[in-house]
């Protein structure tokens, strides 16, 4: 595969997720796939021998096409493609991340095998927990969150044999088994996903399938058992082929999430995915744009990263997920008995 099908590859995978800018170059992501496109329509005015193949048939190297270059690096696809080096290097980000320390490497899901880079000069400074921007703010600390029916519900196992019998949205007609969630009634820390999938549809339990396995090493890392954690997806069926939960979908199952946060006031919440962000946030921005923040959710800090299904997919986010996870850690590590109502 030749620099030009990764780099579109990349972006589109950025596009699906909201994002509109390349952070790097400074190019936004449709004016990256127009100057693409542009170079493919090009491409397909030559001879039929430099021409795509039909489907199915195999694929010629990038060696191989005629008059095609041998393109060693995206950028350099893109300036030959039309795009200006200028306009490329116009918005490079002088943003330093932290290097991690030894031991969190070691821990890290995201260890790698290869040799580590020579040590900087001078140490780089360990960001704070006050040197991270607020984020958003859902709610006020005081007060409970519902009334009428889902008031009722005083305990998790109330909420659990609610869901069990709900109707509330189509998706229990489908569905083999409802998935409430599971874990410490008086957790600390909480983890809140998007949907079940078909592991979690068949034995009604959250996160037990490949992602879930992730995530139970994830918290391993940070030190925390999977037992001491409370775990659970804003919708409580699983939509049929794993689709994404529709609007009216969350809205429906959203009570039971809410109190279900309400009756373990966590002190601290780890939105895994971008529907779960964006339900509990009530936003519609990508979670490009909401993480590196401390959200706030009636007043317990809510942190967003990605979902460990999308981590199995791109390992490569794997290195800004365990930095998320590590923020969330910290901040449950410096909270009082009382932050959560703070």
């Amino acid at each position: 595969m030749d620099a030009k099908e990764k780099l579109r590859r990349y972006l589109e995978q950025r596009r699906e997720l909201g994002e509109t800018e390349l952070a790097l170059d400074g190019l936004t992501v449709d004016d990256a796939l127009r100057i693409l496109g542009a170079n493919a329509g090009a491409q397909s005015a030559r001879p039929p021998a430099a021409t795509a193949p039909k489907q199915g048939a195999p694929m010629p190297r990038a060696t191989e096409t005629a008059g095609a270059p041998d393109i060693a690096d995206w950028r350099d696809a893109l300036r030959q493609a039309g795009a200006s080096p200028d306009t490329m290097a116009a918005k490079k980000p002088s943003v330093v991340e932290p290097r991690a320390t030894a031991r969190e490497a070691a821990a890290s899901p995201a260890a790698s095998s290869k040799p580590a880079p020579p040590a900087p000069q001078a140490p780089t400074e360990t960001i704070e927990i006050s040197d991270i921007p607020a984020g958003l703010s859902v709610g006020t600390a005081a007060g409970e969150l519902f009334g009428g029916e889902m008031g009722t519900l005083r305990t998790l196992e109330e909420i659990a044999a609610h869901v069990a019998s709900c109707t509330r949205c189509p998706l229990y007609s489908t569905a083999t088994n409802p998935v409430p969630g599971e874990g410490s009634a008086t957790a600390d820390f909480m983890c809140v996903g998007e949907a079940p999938g078909a592991t979690e549809d068949e034995t009604g339990r959250p996160f037990v399938g490949a992602a879930g396995q992730l995530l139970t090493k994830i918290l391993a890392a940070i030190e925390l058992r999977r037992e001491d954690v409370y775990i659970v997806n804003v919708l409580k069926h699983r939509p049929p082929g794993n689709r994404n939960p529709r609007p009216e979908e969350v809205q429906a199952c959203s009570p039971y999430l809410i109190r279900q946060i309400e009756l373990i006031r966590p002190k601290v919440i780890l939105a895994l995915g971008t529907f779960a962000a964006q339900t509990l946030l009530e936003t519609k921005l990508s979670i490009g744009k909401l993480r590196n923040q401390i959200h706030r959710y009636y007043g317990v800090p809510l942190i967003v990263t990605y979902h460990p299904a999308a981590l199995l997919r791109n390992p490569s986010w794997k290195r800004p997920a365990w930095e998320d996870v590590k923020l969330a850690r910290r901040i449950l590590d410096n909270s009082s008995p009382t932050s959560a109502g703070a």
